[in-house]
């Protein structure tokens, strides 16, 4: 008998509401990834292929899935990763996630691309947040940034590493935001998507604004909306960005620095030699390189690599606390999520995210404890079931 689906229970559910009500163009930028979508759909079928090993009698009593991550004690070992557009998403999206994350007691990563900016973020509350950074071919505006990030509380920089070379995403050529498409196609997915959307359009189209990169206002003055500040953004893309920028970045930048986007061993140790204190193993959420292989599929091979030498989180896939825990198992200290975090606001709100960040220190809690584990910062490759 099929549910009535009154509550949202899991991400997909929270996805299929988003999609319900975001315009397509939207929701597709969103969903999608790059080329075929091989390696999007590799993230989450990666995870579901690993088996946790069932253990009975054991004292579960006292679970307790609390870690400490930069010196910053999360109530569970999730970070809201960082996704760009976010405020187009829900009305203020970054906002709403940053009180969801702190009422969670976790941290929520801002984006260089999102809406909010970080003063507008900082102003939710004293806790801190992370900020994610691209390197752009003027380094004063990223000395910049960092300055302001700095100074609004900010000690934990995510420098996403992986996009020198910006993926082919089919789904938004489809949709025209890669241009050609005719008048009517733009009406198509404008103005005549936003109609079939009214809750969308009043909520976040009218009353959402400003439609801006909140981070990057100031030096795109004119820019009015997102497509405006693309065109500036995609020619402040630094192909030539190599290890020397990460030790120039290491020289200005006082915090954590963390690298967002390894999926290499010899590029891990690279990493470590050059000043970061951790890493995001990750595919960029399937959105670069299709035909890579997950985060959670090389995950173990970086931690061997590394023995303990740097703090490693990965994201891509992440769909629920059994999924935490299986990337814990495989030797991240943490993991990150986007996507799910999007589509819960997108959905709900901030109540939704709430809803969905409780979901996952559920799941947690019962993925250790069926497997006889009493501490999430404890859990080892034992909880695996080996085939």
């Amino acid at each position: 008998m099929p549910s009535l689906n009154l509550v949202p229970a899991t991400v997909a559910d929270y996805r299929r509401e988003a999609e319900a009500r975001l315009p397509r163009f939207l929701f597709d930028y969103l969903d999608g990834g790059a080329g075929e979508e091989m390696s999007l759909a590799s993230n989450m079928a990666d995870f579901r292929a690993i088996q946790l090993d069932q253990r009975v009698m054991r004292d579960v009593s006292e679970i307790d899935i609390s870690i400490e991550l930069f010196g910053e004690k999360l109530t569970m070992p999730v970070v809201l990763a960082p996704v760009g557009l976010g405020g187009m998403m829900a009305r203020r999206a970054e906002l709403q996630a940053k009180r969801a994350a702190d009422a969670a007691g976790i941290p929520m990563c801002l984006s260089t691309v999102g809406i909010c900016s970080i003063d507008e973020v900082r102003q939710v509350s004293d806790r801190p947040f992370w900020f994610q950074l691209y390197m752009l071919k003027d380094r004063g505006v990223v000395q910049e940034i960092l300055d302001r990030a700095w100074a609004a509380g900010v000690r934990t920089l995510a420098f996403t590493v992986d996009l020198a070379v910006l993926g082919a995403r089919y789904r938004d050529v489809r949709n025209g935001m890669a241009g050609g498409a005719s008048a009517w196609g733009k009406f198509r997915a404008g103005l005549g998507d936003y109609l079939l959307h009214p809750r969308w359009l009043y909520d976040v189209g009218i009353k959402g604004g400003p439609h801006t990169f909140g981070n990057l206002q100031s030096y795109v003055p004119a820019a009015k909306n997102p497509e405006q500040f693309k065109v500036w953004v995609d020619s402040q893309f630094d192909a030539s960005t190599n290890w020397k920028d990460i030790a120039w970045l290491r020289t200005i930048w006082k915090g954590n620095l963390v690298l967002k986007g390894v999926l290499n061993a010899d590029d891990a140790k690279e990493a470590v030699a050059n000043g970061a204190d951790g890493m995001v193993v990750s595919n960029h959420g399937g959105r670069q390189l299709d035909g890579v292989a997950s985060g959670i599929a090389v995950l173990p091979e970086i931690a061997d690599a590394l023995g303990g030498s740097s703090t490693l989180l990965v994201d891509g896939g992440v769909r629920s606390g059994q999924d935490v825990a299986k990337a814990l198992a495989l030797g991240a200290k943490a993991v990150m999520i986007g996507r799910p975090w999007v589509y819960a606001v997108a959905s709900r709100g901030e109540a939704g995210l709430s809803a969905l960040l409780a979901s996952f220190k559920h799941d947690l809690k019962t993925g250790l404890g069926l497997t006889g584990t009493t501490s999430a910062a404890a859990v080892g490759r034992d909880i695996i079931r080996k085939r």
